[in-house]
Parts: C-alpha cells; sequence; structure tokens
C-alpha cells in the first residue's frame, strides 16, 4: 500500500513539472512579443499666466562706519637657520650574512601513518 501511494506521488510530481513547461514556454513568448502600441494625440500646449510685477522698495539710507585705525601688528623675529650634518659621499658596505645549513633530508619518505596509543576503558563495574 505504501508503495502504491509513494508511485502515486512521483506521477503526480511529473504531471505536474511537464504540465509547468508549457506554461514557462507561453509566458516565454508572451514576453518576447512586442506589443502594439496605439499612437497618442498631440496635446494641447499649455499656456501660462504672466507673472506679477514685484513693487519697487525703498532703499535704506544707513549711517556711516566710524572710521578705526588698524592696530599695528608686532613683527615676528627672524629665526636662526639651522644647519645640518654633511652627506656621506659612499655608502657603507653592509655586513655579511652568515651560512646557515640545513640537517639533511632523509632519501624516502615514510608511507605508513603512526598509530596513536589510545587509554584503555576503565573496568565495568558489577552490579550485585
Amino acid at each position: 500500500m505504501a508503495a502504491l501511494s509513494y508511485y502515486f506521488l512521483v506521477s503526480l510530481i511529473v504531471a505536474v513539472s511537464f504540465s509547468n513547461l508549457h506554461a514557462v514556454e507561453a509566458a516565454r513568448s508572451l514576453l518576447q512579443t512586442m506589443p502594439t502600441l496605439p499612437n497618442l494625440p498631440p496635446l494641447p500646449k499649455a499656456t501660462l499666466p504672466p507673472l506679477p510685477t514685484v513693487p519697487n522698495l525703498p532703499s535704506a539710507t544707513l549711517p556711516p562706519l566710524p572710521a578705526t585705525p588698524l592696530a599695528t601688528q608686532p613683527t615676528v623675529p627672524s629665526l636662526p637657520k639651522p644647519t645640518l650634518p654633511p652627506m656621506p659621499t659612499s655608502i657603507p658596505s653592509l655586513p655579511t650574512v652568515p651560512k646557515v645549513t640545513l640537517p639533511p633530508l632523509p632519501a624516502t619518505m615514510p608511507t605508513t601513518v603512526p598509530t596513536i596509543p589510545f587509554l584503555s576503558r576503565p573496568p565495568a563495574a558489577n552490579s550485585p
């Protein structure tokens, strides 16, 4: 009985997937065809009323600013010129690096994986 319901479910899924293929093809063909658009009638030109004129405002008369003499700035003292040491004419040589010797590598690589020792289990407790 379970096998019969399983086969029915599988056949239902296959039938739905095959019916879905036709829907996908139909949607694709509708998307690929360009619909014909109707021509729009010409719209009338919009006319705007003229802008209102802005009245002239009288200009305000301001009293003249009082003339104040500018404060004199103190003079900045001149700093002495720094003297730099002269540049060397020749570049000093670098010290030599000591030679490092590596231990020799084995001729063949081991092919076995070493075993890891495991701890033994504790003895089982006897229940009386």
